[in-house]
């Protein structure tokens, strides 16, 4: 994992002057040994920005894929409370020099399958054990458990697998820093009544100002009401949460913390790898002055996807398959690119009406639509280095990597005017936006994008401003760095008071 160049430390509140600020960052998954999303990616990613300027480090279960092949001892143990048990705690120093600490508890961890689903796909039966002993784990850490000889400053914690630490602390009256950072308010950690008293959550805590949602206990609703800050991972999601069509149902909430200044959308970044300049992935190397390397992946993609030989674009997705990413859509609108011209590649897996669906299109239409079940790292950099268009009907996109990913690759994304999309794309500069989440709206925004294939010094100019743009993760480092300033100097403020 690369990490950005030298960044100004940011101005630390006088009381943590003599040192780098100590923060604990909370994760279900990182790309690192484990993902399923784009928390993996950013798992990975930011804390290693990050420690440029701070003592940041990460807590993450120790599911087998942690622990395989790394060296890890054991430095801390932690006592069973109500019907978590009791776990150690292993310490991973990567050789990049961060430090990964491991909880360690076999009975909940060590399983194959994702860190949230079983081989079949469904839900691990115990995940609000499993998640609530990561929860408590870093509330233990940042109240000074652990027996691990560092202490946090700030509790950084990361979507509803670790939202309810903040709601510990709380409950403890430990006046800890948190951070909550949302990266999909759509998944909320929801759980019956009956799982307060194994997770030891006060009865008293049930009620709109707390736990409860609609009669269930909300991991995530926990974490937004009780931590200090909430932020997520862009501006245009930071708002369109606070209104019911995007809030889940927590709209309300949203909007009074936005209210209390205490909700920020901080823009997510991509890592120093994605060059095509560079990138041992890739077939061809190119830049945005020489795009001949383009056509070499291209050749690599349309041979790896069983497609014909075409002089026209190819468009690309690479995602989960699922109704949020309006995979839908992207179906109803193949028939329309094939006609015109146009051949479409998919990698990615989920839902199974849609993988069915894909593979039925690339059934009746081998040389022009391939599809590829699962996820491949090398085809999928050359998927973005070879295509000439991604597209990204999501309905809605807190944040999104792959436009910005395809953007350094010169793939121009297709895009609804959404979330991090909304952010990241120059319409008709460095993509194509929509703002109809519909058929119609992602065939006007094709339109537009064979428009432009069809002029080839357009087309060009946008590839390379397409790869000039800057997605790094200093800007974001530097954000999240204000923020951890601004709550350590409000928890000046209280203690003087």
């Amino acid at each position: 994992m690369h990490t950005p160049g030298n960044m100004a430390r940011p101005v630390m509140h006088a009381a943590h002057e003599e040192r780098l600020q100590r923060i604990l960052f909370v994760t279900s998954e990182m790309s690192d040994f484990v993902k399923a999303g784009g928390l993996g990616e950013v798992s990975a990613a930011l804390p290693r920005a990050l420690r440029q300027s701070h003592d940041i480090r990460v807590l993450i279960p120790g599911y087998p894929k942690v622990l395989a092949n790394h060296h890890m001892r054991v430095v801390g143990r932690l006592s069973s409370s109500f019907r978590l048990p009791a776990c150690d705690i292993g310490r991973i120093d990567m050789p990049d020099g961060l430090i990964i600490y491991t909880l360690l508890c076999p009975d909940l961890y060590d399983r194959e399958g994702s860190p949230y689903v079983d081989a079949t796909g469904a839900d691990w039966g115990d995940n609000d054990i499993r998640f609530g002993r990561l929860a408590l784990a870093a509330a233990d850490i940042a109240s000074g458990s652990g027996e691990l000889g560092w202490q946090p400053d700030i509790l950084h914690v990361n979507d509803w697998p670790s939202a309810l630490a903040p709601a510990y602390l709380a409950w403890r009256e430990q006046a800890v820093p948190s951070i909550l950072t949302i990266h999909n308010l759509a998944y909320q950690g929801l759980f019956d009544r009956e799982r307060l008293a194994p997770l030891g959550i006060p009865e008293s805590a049930f009620q709109i100002d707390g736990v409860e949602f609609y009669g269930k206990l909300s991991f995530l609703k926990a974490g937004i009401f009780y931590a200090s800050h909430v932020t997520t991972v862009s501006s245009t999601y930071a708002q369109e949460i606070t209104n019911p069509e995007f809030g889940c149902g927590l709209d309300g909430l949203l909007r009074t913390r936005a209210d209390q200044g205490q909700l920020t959308g901080i823009l997510n970044g991509i890592d120093d790898s994605w060059d095509p300049g560079r990138d041992p992935y890739l077939a061809g190397h190119f830049g945005a002055e020489d795009l001949s390397g383009k056509r070499i992946n291209a050749n690599q993609t349309r041979d790896a996807f069983g497609l014909g030989v075409s002089r026209g674009p190819l468009f690309a997705i690479i995602s989960r398959l699922v109704h949020q990413k309006g995979i839908d859509l992207a179906i109803e609108a193949a028939d329309a690119i094939v006609s015109q011209g146009g051949q479409l590649a998919v990698m990615g897996q989920g839902e199974g009406q849609f993988e069915t669906a894909l593979q039925d299109l690339a059934a009746r239409n081998p040389q022009a639509i391939g599809v590829r079940i699962g996820f491949d790292e090398t085809q999928a950099r050359q998927l973005y280095a070879g295509s000439d268009f991604l597209l990204m009907p999501s309905r809605f996109e807190p944040c999104g990597l792959s436009q910005m990913y395809a953007q350094r690759f010169g793939s121009l994304p297709v895009a609804h005017k959404t979330g991090g999309l909304a952010d990241t794309i120059q319409d008709g500069v460095t993509g194509f936006l929509f703002s109809d989440p519909s058929a119609s709206g992602l065939m006007d925004g094709v339109a537009r994008a064979l428009e432009s294939f069809r002029s080839k010094p357009r087309l060009t100019a946008m590839r390379r401003a397409a790869m000039s743009r800057s997605f790094g993760w200093h800007r974001s480092a530097l954000r999240y760095g204000h923020v951890y300033d601004r709550m350590l100097a409000s928890r000046a403020t209280s203690k003087a008071a």
